[in-house]
């Protein structure tokens, strides 16, 4: 069987596995993100140790990053606020090792596609995958392509109406304050609140607030893209009773001016959550890898 490698990197942790899909994983390590070289390294040192090749290795990375085939930072991290990995050229530390295809997309895009071929996803076009964690970050896939355009949707950089007075935090985003991530961020919910998401009971105040600023987003995202679907990963949407919050405020925001039913009648099945769990990430990368590799 034709084998792929994977891999999700994150600013705070990578997670490297080989297979072919969800029910065939040969191996996985997941390690903390240090300096480019270092964490390179333990990358390259995991896919040389499989006792069989990968044909193939997808990454799906924290960014921003340069996806233009045709320019000479094509595989970069740009600029980023992660110390040490500005101008960090991803793809050519694996090529200049592995001689194999590589797919290399941004790690919501990447999670889109695992959710596309193996998950929540499956049987659609044009769907919007969404993680809300410590960062939030956007992926979409439109008419069957990941959507990339001038470099690649930043949909949690948007701007997002903020009340200052029922709501005086002033935003974590060191580059736009109180844009969307700025406002709702697992960081920001600990900067706001002063204890982390995970710790805050279910009738704290922290998740209706949250569930607003959802919901304003997607709400736009519905306009903007008109996604058949929305998926919603990341630490924060464990939270207790978000999700029927978000679909509720959601549906309230649009105030039936999309008339289908999957938002008027069928929103619990339209907002939902990974269908590949915790793995989206990772998969996505192998998925990255067999679209690399032409399968």
């Amino acid at each position: 069987m034709t084998l792929f490698g994977g891999i999700e990197a994150g600013g705070t942790k990578f997670v490297c596995a080989v297979g072919s899909g969800p029910e065939d994983i040969r191996g996985e390590i997941r390690f903390p993100t240090t300096t480019p070289e270092e964490t390179f390294g333990r990358a390259i040192e995991f896919f040389k140790d499989q006792p069989e090749p990968v044909s193939a290795i997808g990454v799906g990375t924290f960014g921003p990053v340069d996806l233009n085939p045709k320019s000479p930072k094509f595989g970069y991290i740009t600029m980023t606020p992660k110390p040490g990995w500005a101008n960090t050229d991803f793809v050519g530390a694996l090529r200049r090792v592995f001689d194999v295809p590589i797919g290399f997309d941004t790690d919501v895009n990447a999670a889109a596609l695992g959710e596309h071929r193996w998950g929540a996803a499956q049987g659609l076009d044009t769907f919007l995958y969404l993680t809300i964690g410590t960062g939030i970050g956007g992926g979409a896939m439109v008419e069957g392509n990941l959507l990339h355009g001038l470099i690649h949707p930043e949909m949690g950089h948007c701007y997002l109406p903020h009340d200052r007075k029922g709501d005086p935090y002033s935003g974590s985003c060191p580059y736009h304050g109180d844009c969307f991530e700025g406002l709702a961020c697992g960081p920001a919910m600990e900067g706001r609140w002063g204890q982390r998401a995970e710790t805050l009971p279910a009738d704290h105040p922290a998740w209706e607030l949250e569930a607003e600023y959802i919901s304003l987003a997607l709400s736009c995202y519905v306009t903007i893209l008109s996604p058949q679907r929305i998926i919603l990963g990341g630490g924060v949407m464990e939270g207790p009773g978000l999700f029927p919050l978000v679909r509720e405020k959601t549906q309230q925001k649009l105030n039936g001016y999309v008339q289908v039913p999957e938002i008027l009648d069928k929103i619990a099945a339209y907002i939902v959550p990974p269908g590949l769990g915790n793995k989206s990430g990772v998969l996505g990368a192998i998925a990255l890898a067999r679209q690399a590799y032409g399968g």
